[in-house]
């Protein structure tokens, strides 16, 4: 074998000192995990967007603190703010030191503080949600590509029935029966029953989508040759789905799971939007943008809820959109 034309011997050869003193550079192999986070760090776009994420995380968790350092609590009125004659904040926003974003009008609630809790609720009901999509959609989806037949029959049908079902009306349903008045079900009551109900509904009707990924991806899968090594010594179906092919489904369950959380967030805000969300007086940013449209001469009621739910959307596709790109093998 001859070396290249551009490489010359003494670049190939390591100089004997330097083997003798461990200078001498080795080639190390890197694992598919080690070349996604090297293709994500330069993504740029992709890393702002993880880094709002990431952000967004720490302000829902810290909130009390957050409030507690830099705003008022976030249902506390402040009447002496308000005009009588207009109810709209008496030198137009109510934005100061005191109330960053200002205040809103009737009540004089401090919108900053209002904001800051509304990521709570919002990123709460978008991650379970997704969670309870993604172990559906992943466990069915995989039984349907692997054992086909039958079992790929009914849940193809059942996947088409979900994705034909009015979601957002059945919700608006359901969700006005179950929290009228003081109602409880499943012993729970107020804001943890509506925040449950949301995320079962949210997630217990989007598996569809995320199951249709997996199936396709599964029956790839079923005919590569380390299942059909797995099947020749012997493995059965649930070892074969649990051990061989869900760690290589790992990748698309972590895209799809990304993209799939800016959409439960928007799902959110419409419900809240509607009124068959979680119920006042709790923050939610749906519920601050539908009492902001009786209020449409006050823009900055209105701007600084909708953009929080802008920025949080926008930089979930962003980094969703870059982690595809990175862990795509045949990308560049």
């Amino acid at each position: 074998m001859t070396a290249p034309l551009d490489v010359s011997g003494s670049e190939l050869e390591a100089a004997p000192e330097a083997v003798l003193d461990g200078q001498a550079k080795t080639i190390q192999g890197r694992s598919l995990g080690q070349i996604a986070w090297t293709r994500l760090k330069r993504d740029k776009v992709a890393l702002t967007g993880a880094g709002v994420v990431i952000f967004l995380i720490l302000v829902a968790i810290f909130a009390p603190l957050i409030v507690g350092l830099i705003g008022h609590p976030p249902n506390d009125f402040n009447q002496d703010l308000i005009s009588s004659e207009t109810l709209a904040p008496k030198d137009g926003t109510g934005i100061g030191w005191d109330h960053l974003f200002g205040v809103e009008p009737v009540n004089g609630r401090d919108i900053f503080s209002r904001v800051v809790y509304g990521a709570r609720i919002s990123l709460l009901i978008a991650f379970l949600a997704t969670l309870l999509s993604v172990v559906i959609g992943t466990l069915l989806g995989v039984m349907a590509g692997y054992f086909g037949g039958w079992v790929d029959s009914v849940i193809s049908k059942t996947m088409d029935v979900f994705l034909a079902f009015p979601i957002l009306v059945f919700a608006m349903a359901l969700s006005g029966i179950v929290q009228q008045g003081n109602s409880s079900a499943f012993g729970l009551t107020g804001d943890t029953l509506s925040v449950t109900l949301l995320i079962f509904i949210i997630g217990f009707f989007n598996w569809p989508y995320i199951g249709r990924i997996m199936r396709g991806q599964t029956l790839s899968l079923r005919e590569r040759e380390f299942v059909d090594a797995a099947r020749s010594l012997g493995a059965r179906g649930p070892y074969i789905i649990f051990r061989e092919m869900l760690p290589n489904l790992v990748a698309p369950i972590l895209v799809y799971s990304t993209l799939l959380i800016p959409t439960n967030i928007l799902f959110e805000a419409a419900l809240s939007f509607l009124g068959v969300g979680v119920r006042p007086p709790t923050a939610t940013w749906g519920g601050m943008l539908s009492d902001a449209v009786r209020f449409y001469s006050i823009p900055h009621f209105m701007f600084f809820p909708g953009m929080a739910i802008f920025i949080t959307v926008l930089a979930f596709n962003l980094f969703g959109d870059g982690l595809r790109d990175a862990l795509d093998p045949r990308a560049r």
